[in-house]
């Protein structure tokens, strides 16, 4: 399998929980679904199909930081003003809230599309991950060769929900999945497994058939193990995608 693995880092960034809006703006521990689609369109400069776009990645970051930062909350004044009839300026309150920072992150990303070689080494956005502000460098971009195995090991990454059973640790969190700007921005969830911790595929809890893992070879090895790859899609029926009306 021929992928396109791109290497990124950046002084910082920010995954914040979307409904979270007062007070607290935590971070998720991984980049989201929605947000790699985004960091994506970013390099190509326009929104692609995520028809048949397939990726994995392992995420790193030294360590979580809080910042307090302010939201300036403005409301438009009723009334005139008396001197000189002109409408009244707009009054506002300044919010201070608490956001979680993930300092020094690495990306490590993994796209089923090699022809995209040539984007990536000349983006037409700035690079970013996460916020607007959270620039990032490529330090590496290249096309390589997988190679399936059934052995192998896991770590930093994201999973596909149904793999608990499998691996029988890891956060499960509900993400944003895919953001269609062709219909008004509509959300689409689905829920993943953050693996935050190495597991060996001879670990994992074997309630299916015997599996075949794609892997990076070029990956740093453990235990004389390659890195394991878990590919994952932005639209169709995997993960079991929760629709919000």
């Amino acid at each position: 399998m021929r992928v396109l693995k791109i290497e990124a880092e950046g002084a910082m960034t920010s995954f914040r929980y979307p409904h979270f809006m007062q007070v607290v703006h935590p971070s998720f521990e991984m980049p989201p679904p929605a947000t790699i689609y985004g960091h994506i369109c970013s390099a190509l400069g326009e929104w692609v199909s995520p028809e048949g776009l397939l990726f994995a990645y392992k995420f790193t970051y030294r360590c979580q930081v809080n910042d307090l930062e302010h939201i300036h909350v403005l409301t438009a004044s009723t009334g005139r003003l008396k001197n000189t009839g002109e409408p009244k300026v707009l009054e506002g309150n300044i919010n201070p809230f608490r956001r979680t920072l993930l300092f020094e992150p690495h990306l490590t990303l993994y796209i089923n599309q090699p022809q995209w070689e040539k984007a990536f080494k000349s983006p037409k956005y700035p690079v970013v991950l996460g916020r607007s502000q959270d620039l990032f460098s490529y330090t590496s971009i290249e096309v390589i060769e997988l190679e399936e195995s059934e052995e192998a090991y896991f770590e930093n990454t994201l999973a596909p929900y149904n793999m608990l059973v499998q691996f029988g640790k890891g956060i499960v969190e509900l993400m944003p999945r895919y953001l269609d700007y062709n219909n008004k921005r509509e959300a689409v969830f689905a829920r993943y497994l953050i693996l935050n911790r190495r597991v060996k595929v001879k670990d994992m809890l074997k309630y299916s058939p015997r599996q075949h893992f794609w892997t990076d070879p070029a990956a740093p090895r453990y235990d004389k193990l390659c890195l394991g790859l878990l590919f994952h899609s932005f639209v169709g029926d995997e993960n079991e995608t929760i629709n919000f009306p």
